[in-house]
């Protein structure tokens, strides 16, 4: 059981490392997850649209373009964290079915027990590793898989290959989405091999991030969508711009020349994603 601060921090060693659930002092009802000092997730219990990490925001973002509005749709998430985006789809496309696999189960039931989930029987949590739910996942069974599987703050090297990728294309529909946040710095090795590894079987894709990160100025979170049909390039830019902090949307052409004649990944070389620069998420403890 956690331990709960004088300040309102509650702190436990779960499966993966140390958990903190930080309340948000300028936001009532809201908390950041943190596991050993990097921020995994924040979650406002009392507004589930509210999506305060930017990364966050453009995948949910990804998902509103995919289907009218309110429509339900089905989603694989691979990688849970405290479920913001779980709770975001359960609030704006009601009846929608989803699955989430988080690999570490006391911090399934450190969420649960604190961050209490909203009502929804179609929303289920299975403590497993993320490649072993797709490897028993049905054929086209999916409208959308987001992954956003973080471990140490580095993607583990087994969700970074094309055999892996080709495991999401088999579980998605023909005309299914794959999102994926890319954490990554200078000089974006990793980013542009998972651009070139998932297109390999997902062709038509679009890349969303902050100027600076998409330039290789800085670290920070990319996200990738990925499909065999044409992404809503047009409508995706737009909302970027108009983001909280702008963001920019690389495709086509610009995404080939981002791509700039990457390697695919496959199993047998695959590696960990790029660790953060130390003292990226230093905060007060």
């Amino acid at each position: 059981m956690g331990r709960k601060r004088a300040d309102g921090r509650v702190v436990e060693q779960v499966g993966t490392g140390r958990a903190e659930l930080v309340p948000d002092r300028d936001r009532a009802g809201s908390w950041t997850l943190l596991l050993d000092g990097a921020p995994q997730s924040h979650v406002d219990l009392t507004d589930p649209t509210h999506l305060e990490f930017e990364y966050v925001r453009r995948l949910a973002t990804a998902i509103d373009l995919m289907a009218p509005a309110g429509t339900p749709l089905r989603l694989l998430h691979l990688g849970g964290g405290a479920l913001s985006l779980p709770r975001y789809v359960s609030a704006t496309r009601p009846g929608s079915t989803q699955r989430v696999a988080e690999v570490d189960g006391p911090l399934v039931e450190l969420v649960r027990r604190v961050l209490p989930l909203p009502p929804d029987p179609r929303l289920r949590v299975r403590v497993a590793d993320a490649r072993e739910v797709l490897a028993g996942s049905r054929d086209g069974s999916y409208d959308v898989i987001v992954a956003d599987v973080f471990a140490g703050a580095r993607t583990p090297a087994h969700l970074t290959s094309v055999e892996y990728a080709a495991e999401v294309a088999r579980v998605l529909v023909p005309g299914g989405w794959y999102l994926a946040n890319l954490a990554d710095g200078p000089p974006l090795r990793h980013a542009r091999r998972q651009v070139a590894t998932v297109r390999s079987v997902l062709p038509r894709a679009a890349l969303i991030g902050d100027a600076a990160v998409l330039r290789g100025r800085r670290y920070g979170n990319l996200v990738l969508m990925a499909g065999r049909v044409e992404p809503p390039v047009p409508e995706l830019t737009r909302r970027a711009a108009g983001d909280w902090f702008p963001g920019r949307v690389v495709a086509g052409d610009d995404l080939d020349r981002f791509a700039g004649g990457a390697a695919v990944v496959h199993d047998a070389d695959a590696t960990d994603s790029t660790p953060p620069p130390p003292g990226l998420f230093a905060i007060g403890s």
